[in-house]
């Protein structure tokens, strides 16, 4: 046993069908201890702790809690063994009071003593330092204290092992103070805390160590001082800072000017989603993009353009002029079109056949009391299936049985049909093949040439390079950088993800 570790994971391996999720991955963690778990989407982050808590039966390797191994079959076991998880979306009753929410399920006995309970609660309340009674109901506390009380609930039931799953999402400035003083309370009284987020300055200002994983396995576990913010950037991208950037050509490198009024111009532009406000804009014929780490706020960012996510303040322009855009379809009839990041929740409608499919998004437009005829359908369907090769049996075939790539060309199709201006595309090679990849990239820029504007994100860098001749730089939920010119390599975007150290 490693000295002073409360848990220790070796080895642990978990496989899906036809995926590695886990690879012989190590975790430490300590007693009195704050121990950030970082890695990209896909990292294996969700899964070890899922394989921690009971959720998931480990296919290999070993857990130890004080030095002494445990199987862990249930959450419940979990629980019992002193491991407890807050996750980001707070699963606590609200109409109850704060008390009952903390002894919910850990009555003994048909009847409660209501005045013990509360009593206990206070106590335990004062003691953390949570600014909440324990009379009052739950839905009246802030989203913060909500997760304090969850916290308090946790710590109460003899917790060692304390996991935080993005506590701090949705938290402002403040809150999110008041939860890391918590959290140091929590250490000083020798509580190991596993704290999982996405946000750099706050791993940085509240953690003593960093394990990062990627693709399912272990990168490496470090001492916070010793890994500045631009190689935790590298570490978790898979990717050398040193010698990684691309050379290149001086005329690639050139500054490129658009003339003329932008296609799409916003001013402070901010939606409900936690990021703060942004200047935009973009040119006819121009490919630019947001870049940052995964939870930067690049997606929330392109959402608020479409008008997916409800926009809370700014001005917005298309080609000079003022326009509204509250909804999607404001954006798809100021011809802006969207490919969403999740093609499966929001892109896809699994059950309708690729034709019905392809021709949404201009049926809306016209209006579904407006049918398009049955040979309309078609010779659109079969235009873009052969465009943008798709392999599909027919057109009549359901999308949800096509593959990854084949659908995400099917919404891709759906949006060309549309005709926009401005095409917004978020994480559009994500999952598919590396064919697919260089088609959707070489499309891309087929449309710039045509006069098309872009925006396109990827979480590879490479990807993103290749394609923009601008990129925003997302970090914590602000734009923090606007790279273009020579400054787009590799080492420029990592250097002003992490903020601005070479």
């Amino acid at each position: 046993m490693e000295n002073n570790a409360v848990l220790e994971m070796r080895g642990i391996c978990k496989y899906f069908p036809g995926v590695r999720a886990l690879e012989n991955v190590d975790f430490t963690l300590r007693e009195g201890e704050i121990h950030a778990l970082m890695g990209e989407n896909g990292a294996g982050k969700s899964t070890l702790i899922k394989v921690l808590t009971g959720v998931y039966s480990k296919d290999g390797g070993d857990i130890r809690l004080a030095g002494v191994p445990v199987h862990i079959r249930s959450p419940q076991d979990a629980q019992n063994m002193g491991i407890s998880t807050v996750y980001q979306e707070i699963t606590l009753c609200p109409n109850l009071t704060v008390a009952e929410n903390m002894y919910i399920g850990r009555t003994k006995g048909p009847l409660t003593n209501w005045k013990k309970m509360n009593t206990d609660a206070a106590k335990l309340l004062d003691s953390l330092s949570i600014p909440a009674k324990a009379t009052q109901q739950l839905g009246s506390c802030s989203i913060a204290v909500q997760q304090m009380v969850a916290i308090a609930r946790a710590v109460d039931s003899d917790c060692k092992v304390l996991i935080l799953d993005e506590p701090t999402s949705s938290l402002d400035e403040q809150e999110v103070k008041k939860l890391f003083s918590l959290m140091l309370s929590l250490k000083e009284k020798g509580v190991g805390i596993i704290f999982v987020t996405h946000f750099l300055e706050q791993v940085y200002e509240v953690c003593d160590r960093i394990t990062v994983l990627r693709d399912g396995k272990l990168v490496g576990e470090y001492i916070i001082e010793d890994l500045p913010r631009v190689q935790l950037v590298s570490k978790m991208l898979g990717k050398e800072f040193d010698d990684m950037a691309e050379i290149k050509s001086e005329e690639d490198a050139a500054h490129i000017e658009y003339d003329g009024i932008p296609v799409y111009e916003a001013e402070k532009l901010t939606g409900t989603t936690g990021i703060a406000p942004f200047d935009f804009e973009i040119h006819k014929g121009e490919v630019n993009g947001f870049t940052g780490l995964l939870g930067s706020g690049r997606s929330e960012c392109v959402r608020a353009i479409f008008g997916a996510d409800r926009v809370a303040g700014g001005t917005v322009k298309v080609n000079g002029k003022k326009v509204k855009i509250n909804k999607p379809l404001d954006a798809m009839k100021n011809g802006i079109s969207y490919l969403p990041e999740d093609r499966k929740r929001d892109g896809i409608v699994g059950d309708l056949s690729v034709r019905d499919n392809i021709i949404l998004a201009l049926q809306v437009m016209k209006g579904f009391f407006r049918p398009f005829s049955r040979s309309q359908a078609e010779a659109f369907a079969d235009e873009y299936i052969k465009l943008l090769s798709i392999k599909t049996a027919s057109s009549d075939t359901p999308i949800k049985s096509l593959s990854g790539g084949n659908q995400q060309k099917v919404i891709l199709a759906r949006w060309l049909l549309a005709n926009p201006v401005y095409l917004i595309l978020d994480e559009p090679t994500r999952g598919i093949d590396i064919g697919t990849k260089v088609e959707i990239q070489k499309l891309v820029l087929k449309l710039a040439a045509e006069g098309k504007s872009v925006t396109f994100i990827s979480s590879e860098l490479d990807e993103m390079i290749r394609t923009c001749s601008r990129l925003v730089v997302m970090r914590d939920g602000k734009v923090v950088g606007e790279l273009k010119g020579s400054d787009l390599n590799q080492n420029t975007i990592m250097a002003t993800i992490a903020g601005g150290e070479s």
